[in-house]
This record gives structure tokens, sequence and C-alpha cells, in this order.
């Protein structure tokens, strides 16, 4: 109980989001992170059988199911993920995604948010989206 506690006690504090930024950092300070293509994907997690409908739909705001957004570096490290509800299309996403990407500190200059290009399936295109990248 107690890790269920403390895991639950750190995602309120925001915890992870920093830790995720320090490490993107400290990433970037090394050159160990690659801008020069990100990679977008999504995937459907379903609705747990044991949970209420009432808890579903609060958790995902579809009452069925749950949809992971994912961007990484060229080298698969992972940079951004959000979580919508299982019935949002992948290319409404996409902006929102790369504007969760956080400004990567740790060389000089401006802190860097986006790569020079964004390679993505077909559930990401559209030429409205693909002008805004």
């Amino acid at each position: 109980m107690t890790c269920w506690r403390r895991l639950a006690e750190w995602t309120e504090a925001g915890v992870w989001p920093r830790l995720h930024e320090v490490l993107l950092a400290k990433l970037r300070s090394a050159n160990a992170l690659n801008f020069s293509r990100a990679a977008v994907g999504g995937s459907h997690i379903r609705a747990l059988k044991g949970a209420s409908r009432q808890d579903e739909a609060l958790s995902t705001g579809t009452g069925r199911a749950s949809k992971h957004h994912l961007i990484t570096d060229a080298t698969g490290i992972p940079l951004a993920v959000t979580l919508t509800g299982g019935n949002r299309n992948n290319v409404t996403q996409l902006i929102p995604l790369l504007q969760t990407v956080p400004p990567m500190q740790g060389r000089r200059g401006r802190p860097r948010r986006r790569p020079d290009v964004v390679l993505a399936d077909r559930g990401y295109d559209h030429d409205k989206y693909r002008h805004l990248v």
C-alpha cells in the first residue's frame, strides 16, 4: 500500500513530468538526443474489466477506452506522451502532442522543443496539420 500511496502522491505533486524534463536535459547535455527526426504514434487501451462505468467515464472521457499518443526522438527516446479518450482521431492530437514536448535545456542557446522532421502513420496525416508542423 505504501508504494501505491507514494505513486499517487508523486503523481499529484507533478514529480514525473519534472523528472522527465531533468532526464531530457541531461541527455541533451550529453549530446544523446537526436532531433534530426521524430516519430509519432498512438495506441488504444481498453478499459479494465473491474472498473465501473463511472470510473471509466471519469478517467477516459468516453466510458470505454483510452488512447496514448507518443513522440520520440530519432533513437526512440520518449519526448512527450499524452492520454486522450479512445474515440479521438489521431490527427487532431498531433499539434497538442508537439506542444507537450518540454523545452530541453542542457546546452548553450535556446532550449530545443521541436525536431527537424516529424514522421507518423496515416492516422496523423492531413494537409492542414502537415502545414502547421
